[in-house]
């Protein structure tokens, strides 16, 4: 019998409009199950056999058969076990989901390239505007911009703080506010991805994410380039540069937002409009696939609709969940050491002696390596199936050139030189570190469950009162 690894909580929740009770999503969700049981006999069907995920470009070339099943065994290929996974009834894919549905590897591989031209790219691309209209400020602090103003770097300091402060408040009502109104309505209002999941695996994301974060880098590279030009508009009808590059960028950015609300669909199923034509981007066999490739791999994204609020309650039980505490301190904390000499690269830049243009075009390089890093680490994670590890390496990349820049006046040096140091140390990878306490968790956990039969394994997935990552057959993801 599989076992899921990854498996959502709560039942109930409303859909637009309608509210579903619990004994309607059982039943549903029990005649379902009858309907699947009276329709196939699940276990005659072929399934793929489990291989090596192909998560690096290079792997693409080698050989393989397009015409062999690709559908991977899953917790639905066992009648018993598939009524305690059954999809909630008003999940927006309900009527894709097919536990008996097979398909090729020339299939899954064609639209999983349907869905990185058409979702991914449109995701980068969204990302990118974002940080653009928010690395900006980075160049119009090269063009007088505080002293224009009035301001001083106590100033500049104060509003970072304000800024940094009311984006951590902001954050999490954001966040809910997403998950009620669905991500393709309230997203292209603060130019945010946070749905991909809807379309990919575990396996497929982590180096999709990894090119969705160099969209920044990217951001700030044309922001460079960018700056370069527009900086050089100062005096023209009478404005600073610094106010002709937050006009024309901040259009740029406003025009994609707009273009967002239409082009951006709520899921999987849900591509059809009058922009994106009526038959929507995708057929019926593909979206077939796309459901139920990923529901086999990870039930708990049917315990939850894309129109769902978060109540009170599960937000509270986020909260108060210690197993989540060293992911909420990681991400408070990780990028500390480089936060600051990354606000003031194009200050600290100035006085060092470089012009206004030279220290626009400086920029670059530290970017640059910045996603270089990021790609590599995060192939060498997947390469040695450790994410915490490179994590951990990715801070510790950063402490000599911390320990450079405290010691040493960099004032007093070469400005190439410290120039130099500045761009290694702003090319850290960015990877969120994962600590060694979720391995350990990991370990408690499969030596509980490998302890257990399989009836006893089936009667704990039947009767436990377990939810989310408390449950024996959760895995966290190291």
């Amino acid at each position: 019998m599989a076992t899921v690894l990854v498996r959502g909580v709560g039942k109930k929740g409303h859909s637009d409009g309608a509210v579903v009770s619990e004994h309607e999503h059982s039943k549903t969700a029990a005649s379902s199950s009858e309907e699947i049981s009276s329709k196939v006999d699940l276990d005659t069907l072929n399934l793929g056999a489990p291989g090596q995920e192909k998560r690096f470009w290079w792997q693409r070339g080698k050989s393989y058969d397009p015409n062999a099943i690709a559908t991977q065994p899953s917790v639905f290929d066992d009648a018993e076990t598939a009524k305690m996974y059954q999809p909630r009834a008003d999940w927006e894919n309900l009527h894709r989901f097919d536990p008996s549905a097979r398909w090729t590897w020339g299939e899954e591989y064609a639209v999983i390239r349907k869905i990185d031209l058409r979702i991914m790219i449109f995701a980068c691309i969204m990302f990118m505007a974002l940080e653009l209209d928010r690395s900006n400020l980075s160049q119009a602090l090269t063009d007088n911009f505080l002293g224009d103003l009035g301001m001083n770097t106590n100033d500049y300091n104060w509003g970072n703080t304000v800024f940094k402060l009311s984006f951590l408040l902001a954050e999490l009502p954001s966040q809910l506010v997403s998950k009620w109104m669905g991500p393709d309505r309230w997203i292209p209002t603060q130019m945010m991805i946070l749905y991909l999941s809807y379309f990919y695996k575990h396996a497929e994301l982590s180096i999709r994410l990894s090119f969705w974060w160099t969209a920044m880098s990217t951001a700030d590279i044309l922001a460079a380039f960018l700056g370069f030009g527009l900086l050089h508009l100062r005096g023209h009808l009478n404005y600073a540069g610094w106010r002709w590059l937050f006009l024309i960028e901040g259009l740029f950015t406003l025009v994609l937002g707009l273009s967002a609300f239409l082009l951006m669909p709520p899921g999987p199923t849900q591509t059809a409009n009058w922009a994106r034509g009526k038959k929507g981007w995708f057929t019926e066999r593909e979206e077939v696939i796309m459901v139920n490739r990923v529901l086999r791999e990870d039930p708990s994204k049917s315990t939850m609709h894309n129109r769902q609020p978060i109540t009170p309650k599960l937000l509270w039980k986020s909260l108060s969940d210690y197993d989540l505490w060293p992911i909420y301190l990681l991400g408070l904390n990780f990028q500390t050491p480089m936060g600051t000499p990354s606000l003031y690269l194009t200050l600290s830049l100035k006085q060092l002696g470089f012009g206004t243009f030279k220290t626009n075009l400086l920029v670059i390089p530290s970017q640059v390596g910045h996603i270089i890093t990021l790609l590599a680490f995060t192939y060498l994670s997947e390469i040695f199936g450790q994410l915490w590890l490179w994590g951990a390496l990715a801070q510790i990349w950063a402490l000599p050139c911390l320990a450079y820049l405290n010691a040493v006046d960099i004032n007093s040096i070469n400005k190439w030189s410290a120039f130099a140091v500045m761009t290694v140390f702003l090319a850290y990878p960015s990877v969120h570190a994962i600590q060694v306490y979720y391995t350990l968790r990991n370990r408690s956990r499969d030596r509980k469950w490998n302890a257990m039969t399989e009836e006893q394994r089936a009667e704990y997935l039947a009767t436990t009162t377990d939810e989310g990552n408390k449950r024996l057959d959760f895995r966290f993801a190291t």
